[in-house]
């Protein structure tokens, strides 16, 4: 693999890890967070870093795979996801507006779902990549939901 490839590959993983950590810094979950109301199927807070850090790996190296071999609309939508993937918790932890991070991750699972629906016969290393965060992504989707309803 040609070094130039490498650079690249940890451009976007700096991109994703170093972006999620310093949104995830920027916007802890804090007192507010824990005064919500709760569903019973919300996950203990420790794991949220774990998932994350593996989850935004994933998505460095998907974004990474078609950069290098496309389908080029499949980097115009991993970029749209980032996008939306990044103002998800300013927009929830930081403003403390639940039905807009509604909204947003709402879009943000229909970003990800088109992005592994343009790469799943053309990229399918990048799909794979994105399976565990569409997962994910839909379970959060389903926990923002909730915490809306319950406050």
């Amino acid at each position: 693999m040609p070094l130039r490839h490498l650079l690249w590959l940890a451009c976007f993983l700096v991109v994703t890890l170093g972006g999620g950590l310093s949104i995830g810094i920027a916007n802890p979950p804090g007192a507010w967070y824990e005064a919500l109301a709760k569903p019973g199927f919300t996950p203990p807070n420790w794991l949220f870093p774990v998932a994350w850090t593996i989850l935004y790996v994933l998505i460095g190296i998907a974004g990474w795979r078609v950069f290098l071999k496309g389908p080029a609309v499949a980097l115009a939508l991993w970029l749209v996801q980032l996008a939306l993937n990044f103002a998800w918790s300013p927009t929830f932890f930081g403003a403390h507006r639940i039905g807009a991070g509604l909204l947003i991750i709402a879009l943000l699972l229909g970003a990800i779902l088109a992005f592994l629906f343009a790469t799943i016969r053309r990229n399918r290393v990048a799909a794979w990549c994105f399976l565990p965060y569409a997962a994910w992504v839909a379970y959060a989707t389903l926990l923002n939901f909730a915490l809306w309803r319950l406050n």
